[in-house]
């Protein structure tokens, strides 16, 4: 209220300004800104001025101003008069009638722009006055026809769209009139372009969809006549199709001539407004009358009139098809289209018989099997109800066409079984044997032969698109019946061509299999190639000279096949055509380049086509005749082609929009291409049956021979002219420029056209290889050809010299030649006057700068932009402003930095020439648009300055807001793309609020061009911007007139953005559009599921997987009531009332991996997604939501995706229950103790996982469902083995499968299919007994733990291997026998290529070996959990053999001798199998850790450590593997590379404890040959027995060969990377490099790698370990160095703690290890090592000195492996000087420590040392038992009890000086409650020593006690319990 306020207190002023304004001659822009304004302001203020302001108007559109000035006055008045009445509406109705009378007398006078405004004022007019106009009506109306056939094709658009106005209240336009509207528009459609045919076909589709329809009037009005039938509208159209615009009497005297005179333009239009009547009736209306619309539309098809001429019938079927696709393939769900199809079935069977009437019948067949083809190949597989359902007869419908006297219908039928064995590949192979079987019966028939041939031609090349392809043995069935159709061709003279024919498009279908087909049969197929041709030229001679034209036709129809056999087998199998077998073909090449002169169009196609495809070199240097002379012919007898076919592929795909080839929205591309289709015929499938052959899911449409010849011509020219001698390029092309100087007219242009298309070949295929063009002399003749034809009047020609001239400047590469070449395009701009010769030489300056960036120099620069600025001011010629401008946005696009000197005048120019062109010229304002874009590009970043960066901001967002204004909608689109760049470079300065609304309203746009730049922007938006996008969506629509609503509008205010961008992606068929739609809804999706809004994401999706027409669900349960209860948990129906209507399967299938992306998102977000405690928690206190509160929803919607009957939909809904079990399985159950909460959906889980495992499932949901079983099973979710026995189940019924082999059921996929499944289903049991080993090992390790306090009851756990093992055990002889054959099939296939002749010829036991590449791939993902659990079964069988295997496996359990017989022809022992199977492990274990992929998953590497740590665990196996060392160093050496190149933590572990596995093999190994040899010597001495062990009587140690060395290289490598002060290189390099800044797991590898080092001493001889010994010392140490160097931070010396206290215990065990090895007694070694003991000693007694105030010594842990030192080495060692006296100052110093724990530990360690031997505990006991003693006299009450222990264990030898010690230490009653702890502690121990000493020295006690001078009663006291133990004895 507040601003209407404002507005009303300035209105006057405003109005009178704008006024001001209106005099002001604005541009079309700024007036139509202006109108507005002016309706708003007066809207919102006070109206009453309005009436004032429409009669200023009137008087300026009354004045005969004359002037400049006057004419845009004039239409800004009438612009004004628009916008006025329709935002007041009926205020200014009383001045309606005089305005419109102004207008209809302006009108007469007016010239195009004039009728332009007026027709848009009028269409205002009648929005804004409704049914108050309607006196008016019927003059609206006469003036709207006149405009309706205006030579402006602006006016045109704008009469259209009046008309399409004035309808919605005129009655009488669909009516009485309709008969003169439908005319009228037919006359629209002459000459019209594409835009008019557009608007005009939406007025008459919505003419005669209300004329059917009636919309809901208010009231009745007079003058109508009711309802018409379909069947009148119909015949309006089809009337309009062949006859077209023209009167009576032209179309009767054309009917008497048998000519048509009806134009393409009309026809085009007809089929666009018969799409535009049936969207308009809508989806429900074509459903239930799609049988009466297809019969009608069929009659068009097969009208007489409509198919006189070869290319009237191709056009024909071409708008029926267009018609068609754009009606059941957009507007109809599923269920509607399988209804669709049905009735084309119907359709198709009625017409099938019809050969009375061949001509008609064929046309019709053609186009319903295509789009029934279409319809199959869009359901997919969902269309499987359709094709087996016996009463609908689809494909005995389609295949009896295969019989049809036509041709063209044979052809459709053959691509229409392709089509459905696309959609279902399960039918690929039944309909392949089905049509191979009649053609064999029915072979001596023509009709026969040709129509089944190209139906097995069809369904072999389905096969491309089939990834489960057919079985193999249907190569070989296809070839034999090849090879007899060849070999009987001459048999019957009646059917020799279809024989022929037939044989080769065989042929040619067998290449398209690729090449792991072909290469069997490449032998038979080169002889038949051969065979086809005479075997020289001089045959060939002798054969021109016999024959007549038949015998000709059949001969040169087979080679014509055998030429496109040789082409595909180049196309699809390249790698297999090698240069011997180009030798081999060159000979039938060369008679066939021979007959070129002599031979019919497509025998020269089939020539040029292979001529291109082979390396130029292979033929043209050779010495046979034809091939010299082969680079004239191309472009000799060329038919004339249309520009549109052979030139738009040469020209740069940019440059095309500005000439109007692409001024069209490209949903019409199909439809619009008929307009140029030749005099010869359009294309079609039957002008070259071989294209049944052609990969993709498109209907192939060739162009006729003669036309396809020019192109392959062209292409020809330029694959061949850079191989001649220099002389001869330049003759040829001298030849070409007198050629075109010769010819004039129309000949001149087409031979131009040729020879520039042929240039601009030779020129691309040039500068892509950077190949040089020839000598000099080349130049000027190629620079005359494109120059002049840079004056053509043809614009594509243009386009195309221009590219040429630009592309010969880049291959030339010569500085000079560039400035020519431009300086030559200046000086004929300053000559040229017309229109076409400077907007070519425009053009050509800009491709100057595209592919040469050398001219770019600033003077050059400013040049052309001089140049290019007053080309686009030539307002007089619309064609020269548009390319100018587009030439200049190359330049912008091209120079860079160098043009933003530019940038400013740029910006200046692009808007006023947007203010200033009128909007009639769109082609202008598009490159003004990409002008715009380019200068914004150009800038980038600096736009977000503050000064003039403003400026340059406001002139972009300027001129998009006038591009955005305009009608068209190129135009449209380019003004979002600016706008979507600008928010690029500065976000900021971009008003979404503004910008949104604009891109809501055109998301609902019928432009596909619009929608794909709305999409496109609204992608980059929600990257940021998300949340903000949504909403301002969702508020705009909700603002929006209900008369602007769509039903996109609807489903935005219902479930926002998201939602109609669903609707949107199920409704486009466009691939880019439908992926820029899938990138939008991610973006959307990441940046708010996790923020608040993943409850609207979750129902989004599941609205939008309920929104299909039926799942299987309901199919099921109707069929069998009495399933059990699985599938009555819930039912995959539908949700009424959702916001969704029938979304296809491929919709649904985004949406089910939209699920999985946000349980993906959520788990890198909040913990209590996956927490149903804290997530419930949470939710009392906060809105926030979580993912695990909608677990019912997701597992809701993976079963109904499982379910459906869309195959990918399937495999979509297993992934995301999958993902759901992984996810979900170990979240618990708040409710229920003990349980998870994804237990109560197990019975939905069978339920969905039933369907895979059916009979009819394919092989790739059958693998899918394996994984999902596997998982399931291993999750532990169900824990009572009832309960898992229903998924078991499946997996059983999978394995009994497995069991059949091959011979179980009939074949319908490839054999590699066949071994996808099983393997997935191998590797899911596999992965169950990997998990049962796990749970076991686990449950064990829980019971058995040796300190575990905590006793479990049974009800707390089960019992171990309960559960799972009872699962796999019944079945693991199978198993363990399929799994070692899948691991040899695996073996067999990693081998290297030279061993390839090794492989089995008849394939492995799940290949076979025409499938070898394919199943490698499979194998490749299911070996590593298989080699896991057959190392376990291996594992818990011992390698012991049972005679337990299964007698039911009809295939091999091995498919060679493995396990079988021996190479003698004997049967194998136990142990041969045994080694065999432990070598198979090993092998593929080394090799794939040898060079492990970096796109390996991490599980596949530790499944290969696991299975090799389990046959380790097993004696038999780690006896082999100690015996073979070769192999063991092998193994290290790859650990070792593992080590290295491998971080994760599980990995390094896994590697080290598989090396002291590997370490404790060879220590068996050599303990039991050291124990051989001592019994085998009996009596001898030790001197004599030989040496055992790494090193032997040398102590060398060879790298590469020794396991110790490796071994230490491995333990060396764990050390220095976590350590990296160990090495002297590397010392001081890593600050970081300390053991107090390692985490837990490192702490726990250097542990690891410590423990394997102690041990590598034992496995050495006596020499041996004398060489490792140094570097072992010296790696402990150093560890031990930094273990107690500690930095101050971390605590004081007195211990450790973390992770380091784990590497502590280690280093010391280790240490005690080496210290205790055997070698260190042994004669042969014990100097040596005691040598190397004392000098590390030595060294330890060095690290007491830090050298560093910052760090402290931990002298805790240096006297303990001081301790171990003296207690493990002997005197030898400890007792030399000065290493003893050193070792009693450390003790005597840590004695004397003020670190009460380090006296204590010091104590402690001292009584160990006082209990060793005698040599060794002697002087220590001599040299610190006095500090002791003194240590306890002088702190008699000291806080620690160590120092009585310490003397406690030295016995009677200082019992008398022990005794008063223990005595003193004693307290009284009275003070031991209150003494503190300590002295408690000392009291008790003194006393328990006291007990313990006193019985062992009874007198010497007594003694002392007696002389003890204390008080007796006291110390009685103190001592009772002692002394009674003397009362019985009698004193002295």
């Amino acid at each position: 209220m507040y601003i209407q306020y404002i507005i009303k207190q300035n209105q006057r002023h405003l109005v009178e300004q704008l006024s001001a304004v209106l005099i002001g001659s604005p541009g079309p822009p700024t007036r139509w800104l202006l109108a507005h304004c002016l309706a708003l302001l007066l809207r919102l203020g006070d109206p009453l001025p309005a009436s004032l302001l429409v009669e200023r108007c009137n008087d300026i559109i009354r004045s005969k101003d004359d002037s400049p000035s006057g004419l845009p006055t004039r239409l800004a008045a009438v612009a004004c008069l628009g916008s006025l009445y329709q935002q007041l509406g009926r205020m200014l109705i009383a001045s309606f009638k005089d305005t419109f009378s102004n207008l209809m007398k302006a009108m007469k006078n007016a010239e195009s722009q004039g009728r332009y405004e007026i027709m848009l004022c009028l269409e205002k007019i009648l929005c804004g006055l409704g049914v108050g106009a309607i006196s008016c009506h019927r003059d609206v109306y006469k003036a709207a026809r006149t405009c309706l056939t205006d030579r402006s094709m602006a006016v045109r658009c704008a009469a259209a769209k009046c008309l399409l106005e004035l309808q919605r209240e005129a009655v009488f336009l669909w009516t009485s009139e309709l008969d003169n509207v439908a005319s009228l528009c037919f006359r629209a459609f002459e000459g019209s372009s594409s835009s008019v045919r557009v608007s005009v076909s939406e007025l008459l589709g919505t003419l005669l969809a209300a004329a059917v329809e009636p919309p809901p009037q208010p009231a009745p009005r007079q003058g109508g006549r009711g309802r018409t039938s379909l069947e009148e509208v119909m015949d309006l159209l089809l009337g309009g199709f062949l006859r077209g615009g023209a009167g009576f009497l032209r179309a009767s005297g054309d009917m008497l001539k048998g000519t048509s005179s009806v134009s393409k333009d009309i026809r085009m239009g007809v089929t666009q407004a018969c799409v535009v009547f049936v969207s308009s009736l809508g989806a429900s209306w074509l459903e239930s009358n799609f049988s009466s619309f297809l019969s009608l539309l069929m009659e068009l098809a097969s009208h007489g009139k409509a198919t006189q001429t070869a290319s009237d019938a191709v056009v024909t079927r071409h708008c029926v098809s267009f018609i068609l696709r754009s009606t059941l393939g957009s507007l109809l769900g599923e269920k509607a289209q399988t209804n669709a199809a049905k009735q084309l079935c119907v359709y198709v069977a009625a017409h099938k018989r019809s050969c009375a009437d061949v001509s008609s019948s064929q046309h019709v067949l053609v186009c319903c099997l295509m789009e029934l083809g279409a319809l199959v190949q869009g359901l997919g597989s969902t269309a499987g109800p359709l094709v087996t359902d016996a009463s609908t007869g689809l494909l005995d419908s389609v295949v009896s066409v295969l019989l049809h006297p036509a041709y063209s219908a044979r052809l459709a039928a053959a691509w229409c079984l392709r089509c459905i064995a696309m959609a279902m590949p399960s039918q690929c192979s039944l309909l392949l044997d089905r049509c191979t079987e009649r053609l064999v019966a029915l072979k001596s028939s023509p009709e026969a032969v040709s129509g089944y041939a190209a139906a097995v031609t069809a369904l072999v090349a389905a096969v491309q698109q089939c990834p489960l392809g057919i079985p193999s043995t249907k190569g070989k069935v296809v070839l034999g019946l090849a090879e007899d159709l060849l070999r009987s061709a001459a048999q019957n003279s009646r059917i020799s061509l279809q024989r022929t024919q037939a044989g080769w498009m065989l042929i040619s279908s067998l290449i398209t299999l690729g090449p792991a087909v072909v290469e069997l049969h490449l032998p038979r197929l080169l002889l038949l190639c051969r065979c086809v041709f005479p075997a020289s030229l001089r045959e060939q001679d002798m054969e021109l000279r016999r024959g007549d034209y038949f015998t000709w036709q059949v001969t040169l129809e087979g080679r014509a096949g055998a030429l496109c056999a040789m082409k595909n087998l180049l196309l699809h199998c390249r790698n297999l055509v090698t240069d011997d077998i180009i030798s081999r073909l060159l000979t039938p090449l060369a008679c066939s380049v021979a007959l070129l002169t002599k031979s019919v169009f497509l025998y020269r196609l089939r020539v040029y086509e292979l001529l291109v495809m082979l390396p130029p070199h292979s033929y043209h240097g050779n010495a046979r005749p034809p091939f010299h002379r082969l680079l004239p012919l191309p472009l000799r007898r060329l038919t004339p082609c249309s520009e549109l076919t052979l030139l738009p592929p040469l020209c740069h795909h940019d440059d095309l929009p500005p000439i109007g080839h692409a001024l069209r929205d490209p949903a019409h591309h199909y439809i619009e291409e008929q307009l140029h289709a030749s005099s010869v015929g359009g294309a079609s499938l039957d002008n070259d049956p071989f294209s049944l052959c052609n990969p993709g899911d498109e209907a192939p449409a060739s162009l006729p021979p003669p036309i396809a010849l020019t192109a392959a011509a062209v292409q020809l020219f330029g694959t061949l002219f850079p191989h001649i001698i220099s002389a001869q390029k330049v003759k040829i092309l001298e030849q070409f420029v007198e050629t075109v100087n010769q010819v004039k007219g129309q000949r001149q242009q087409t031979v131009q056209t040729h020879v520039c298309a042929a240039l601009c070949s030779l020129l691309k295929l040039q500068a892509g290889v950077r190949g040089p063009l020839g000598p000099e002399d080349v130049r000027p003749p190629a620079l005359s050809l494109l120059s002049g034809a840079l004056e053509s009047s043809s614009p594509l020609l243009r386009c195309l010299a221009a590219e040429g001239l630009a592309r010969l400047v880049q291959v030339v590469n010569d500085p000079g030649f560039t400035v020519s070449v431009s300086l030559l395009c200046f000086d004929r701009l300053k000559t040229a006057r017309d229109a076409a010769s400077r907007s070519g030489l425009a053009l050509a300056l800009g491709a100057l700068y595209r592919y040469v960036g050398g001219i770019s120099s600033p003077q050059h620069l400013s040049t052309c932009v001089g140049v290019l600025f007053t080309l686009s001011q030539d307002s007089t010629s619309p064609e020269v402003q548009t390319w100018s401008l587009h030439s200049l946005s190359l330049v912008v696009d091209l120079s860079g930095g160098l043009y933003r000197v530019h940038a400013e005048p740029s910006f200046t120019l692009v808007l006023r020439l947007l203010l200033s062109t009128p909007p009639t010229h769109p082609e202008v304002h598009l490159s003004l648009g990409r002008c715009l874009h380019a200068l914004t590009t150009c800038l980038g970043p600096d736009l977000q300055g503050k000064t003039c960066a403003a400026v340059i901001r406001s002139s972009v967002l300027l001129g998009s807001a006038v591009m955005q204004g305009s009608p068209d909608c190129l135009v449209q689109s380019r003004a979002v793309s600016c706008l979507q760049q600008l928010h690029m470079f500065c976000p900021p300065h971009v008003d979404l609020s503004g910008l949104v609304p604009a891109l809501c309203t055109h998301l609902s746009s019928s432009y596909l061009s619009l929608r794909g730049a709305v999409v496109a922007c609204l992608r980059q938006l929600v990257q940021r911007e998300a949340l903000e996008v949504s909403q301002l969506a969702v508020t705009v629509v909700k603002e929006l007139n209900r008369r602007d609503n769509t039903q996109l509008d609807v489903t935005i205010k219902e479930v926002g953005l998201e939602g109609a961008l669903f609707t949107l992606l199920d409704q486009e068929s466009d691939p880019g559009l439908r992926r820029d739609i899938q990138e939008t809804l991610v973006h959307m999706m990441t940046s708010s599921a996790t923020t608040g809004k993943l409850g609207h994401w979750l129902k989004l999706c599941k609205d939008v997987l309920s929104a299909s027409t039926g799942g299987q669900g309901e199919d099921e349960e109707e069929a069998d009531p009495g399933r059990d209860d699985d599938s009555s948990v819930f039912r995959a129906r539908s949700d009424g009332g959702g916001p969704f209507t029938a979304l296809r399967w491929a919709t649904r299938r985004f949406a089910m991996e939209c699920v999985c992306r946000i349980i993906a998102q959520c788990e890198s977000a909040d913990p209590a997604h996956f927490d149903m405690t804290l997530a419930q928690e949470r939710r009392l206190h906060e809105s926030t939501d979580f993912l695990v509160l909608h677990l019912g929803d997701l597992v809701r919607m993976a079963f109904m995706a499982a379910t459906d009957h869309s195959d990918q939909l399937r495999l979509a809904g297993l992934q995301t229950l999958l993902v759901v079990i992984r996810r979900f399985s170990d979240v618990p159950e708040p409710e229920f103790p003990g349980h998870v909460i994804l237990e109560q959906y197990q019975a939905n889980v069978g339920a969905a996982l039933r369907p895979a495992f059916s009979a009819d499932a394919p092989p790739d949901v059958t693998s899918k469902a394996c994984q999902v079983c596997s998982a399931w099973i291993a999750s532990g979710v169900v824990s009572d083995i009832r309960d898992l026995r229903r998924v078991h189940q499946l997996l059983a019924s999978s394995l009994v499968k497995v069991q059949s082999g091959r011979d179980g059921s009939v074949q319908l996929y490839n054999e590699a299919a066949a071994t996808m499944e099983t393997l997935s289903v191998l590797k899911a049991w596999a992965e169950i007994q990997v998990i049962e080993k796990r749970e076991m090992s686990i449950r064990f390790h829980f019971y058995y733990k040796p300190h575990h306090h905590h006793r479990t009851t049974d009800a707390e756990l089960p019992p171990p291997g309960a559960g799972l093992l009872k699962l796999v055990q019944s079945d693991l002889s199978t198993l363990s026998c399929l799994w070692l054959s899948a691991l040899q099939d695996y073996a067999l296939l990693t081998l290297p290529p030279e061993y390839a002749p090794q492989l089995p010829a008849a394939g492995g036991s799940f290949y076979t070996a025409e499938t070898v590449n394919q199943s490698r791939g499979h194998y490749a993902s299911s070996w590593a959990p298989i080699l896991h659990a057959t190392a376990l079964w291996l594992h818990s069988t011992g390698f012991v053999m049972t005679d337990d295997t299964p007698v039911n496996l009809s295939r091999p359990a091995t498919p060679t001798s493995m396990g079988h017989t021996s190479s003698v022809g004997g049967a194998k022992s136990p142990e041969d199998i045994n080694t065999e199977r432990l070598h198979l492990i090993l092998g593929i274990s080394v090799e794939f850790l040898c060079s492990p992929r970096s796109g390996d998953q991490m599980e596949n590497i530790t499944s290969c450590l696991r299975a090799l740590q389990a046959l380790l665990d097993v004696p038999w196996p780690r006896a082999r593997i100690g015996h073979d060392q070769v192999s063991v160093v092998e193994l290290l050496g790859v650990l070792h590379r593992l080590m290295v190149t491998r971080e994760a933590e599980s990995v390094q572990l896994a590697v080290l404890d598989l090396l002291r596995q590997i370490v404790t093999a060879a220590q068996e190994h050599v303990r039991e040959k050291r124990h051989s040899a001592e019994v085998d010597d009996g009596a001898a001495e030790k001197e004599t027995l030989p040496e055992f062990g790494e090193g032997r009587d040398t102590g060398g140690l060879i790298p590469g060969r020794s396991l110790v060395f490796a071994a230490l290289e491995l333990c060396l490598c764990v050390l220095v990377r976590k350590l990296p002060q160990l090495s002297p290189k590397l010392a001081g390099t890593s600050p970081g490099g300390s053991v107090w800044t390692l985490s837990d797991s490192d702490c726990r590898l250097v542990s690891s790698a410590l423990c394997v080092l102690s041990e590598l001493p034992s496995v050495c001889s006596p020499e041996g370990s004398v060489s490792i010994l140094p570097t072992v010392l010296y790696l402990l140490l150093g560890v031990l160095r930094e273990l107690v160097h500690q930095p101050m931070v971390t605590g004081s010396g007195g211990g450790t703690g973390g992770g380091a206290s784990l590497v502590v215990q280690s280093a010391l065990q280790a240490l005690k290890t080496v210290l205790t090895s055997p070698m260190s007694q042994q004669e042969k070694s014990r100097g040596a090592w005691n040598l190397l003991l004392r000098s590390a000693l030595n060294t330890l007694l060095t690290l007491w000195d830090a050298g560093d105030p910052g760090v402290a010594v931990d002298q805790v842990s240096l006297l303990t492996a001081l301790t171990i030192f003296l207690l493990s080495t002997g005197p030898d060692v400890c007792t030399i000087n000065p290493l003893h006296t050193l070792s009693l100052q450390r003790f005597t110093a840590c004695m004397d420590a003020k670190d009460p724990v380090v006296v204590s530990r010091c104590f402690q360690l001292l009584a160990t040392v006082f209990q060793a031997p005698p040599p060794v505990s002697v002087p220590y006991i001599q040299s610190l038992g006095p500090p002791l003693v003194r240590f306890l006299q002088v702190n008699p009450r000291r806080q620690c009890c160590e120092p009585v222990e310490t003397l406690s264990v030295l016995g009677p030898q200082l019992i008398t000086v022990l005794l008063p010690l223990l005595i003193s230490f004693l307290l009284d009653e009275n003070a031991l409650g209150s003494a503190p702890a300590a002295s408690r502690s000392l009291h008790e121990a003194a006393l328990k020593d006291l007990m313990r000493l006193g019985p062992q020295h009874s007198a010497v006690f007594r003694s002392e006690v007696m002389s003890f001078t204390v008080n007796v009663k006291v110390f009685q006291i103190k001592l009772k319990g002692v002394c009674s133990v003397f009362r019985p004895r009698s004193g002295p």
